[in-house]
């Protein structure tokens, strides 16, 4: 049992091994969204053109998880940043992470004009249906009749109308030839590696501009024990469709 218990995680080369304990609170799923990206990184060997940016909000706690070179941009703006970048420097592989507040609600026109231009960089936005580190307010993506701090009676959609769906919004007007679009959920780790890895591959291969909303979750302000938390992501997975939903040619290898 000491050995078990002495024996070190097996922790993927892209993650910064030394950030030591978890800046998430307690079951948040952005942990399992990062670490996955991360041996998706690993798998393609990514690590020289990688080059990580994260939101403000939750996703800021990822400044120094990530063992690639990253920055971290103000709010709703890591799009452009990392286009910018992008652009800079062709070869880069960029990545843009953020939480469904910072690319769909402060962040969507940059989101918009990214996918119509097919900026070659992957958007990886978790979709927690809140925003979770101010207190978990109402966000773009709260579900219909859902508690948050901002709708207590829980969310009238005839009042707010109804919860966004990114990745429906950005397959309509990506250019299905080069983008690949998608949503996965923190409930299926290998999918979401499997998707994560066609996102970048379809970035390395120059193609153009990938999209991964991931359905994660956010226990503390959800106020949800485990199994009420698994049960609130499989309602989420029926109103968020998970699976593909543009993919273009060059990726059929991709596993």
């Amino acid at each position: 049992m000491q050995q078990i218990l002495d024996t070190p995680p097996r922790l993927p080369q892209a993650q910064n091994p030394n950030v030591g304990a978890s800046k998430f609170c307690p079951g948040c799923g952005h942990g399992m969204t990062l670490k996955t990206l991360a041996f998706a990184i690993d798998e393609l060997n990514l690590h020289e053109r990688a080059v990580f940016g994260c939101d403000i909000g939750c996703s800021l706690l990822s400044w120094n998880y990530m063992n690639v070179d990253t920055i971290q941009a103000h709010h709703g703006r890591t799009t452009p940043v990392i286009y910018g970048v992008v652009r800079a420097r062709p070869d880069t592989v960029g990545i843009a992470y953020m939480g469904d507040g910072g690319g769909l609600a402060i962040g969507a026109q940059h989101l918009v004009n990214a996918a119509v231009r097919n900026e070659k960089m992957l958007v990886v936005l978790v979709n927690n249906t809140n925003y979770g580190m101010t207190g978990g307010q109402m966000a773009p993506t709260t579900m219909p009749g859902q508690v948050t701090e901002t709708t207590p009676y829980g969310r009238d959609i005839d009042i707010t109308g109804k919860p966004a769906k990114g990745a429906e919004m950005v397959a309509s007007i990506v250019d299905t030839d080069k983008a690949y679009v998608t949503r996965a959920t923190v409930g299926n780790n290998r999918q979401l590696k499997t998707m994560l890895k066609k996102g970048l591959q379809n970035v390395a291969d120059g193609r153009g501009f990938s999209f991964i909303e991931v359905l994660s979750v956010c226990p503390l302000n959800w106020r949800t024990n485990n199994e009420n938390t698994w049960a609130r992501l499989e309602t989420m997975e029926e109103y968020f469709k998970v699976g593909e939903l543009v993919v273009p040619q060059g990726l059929e290898g991709v596993k």
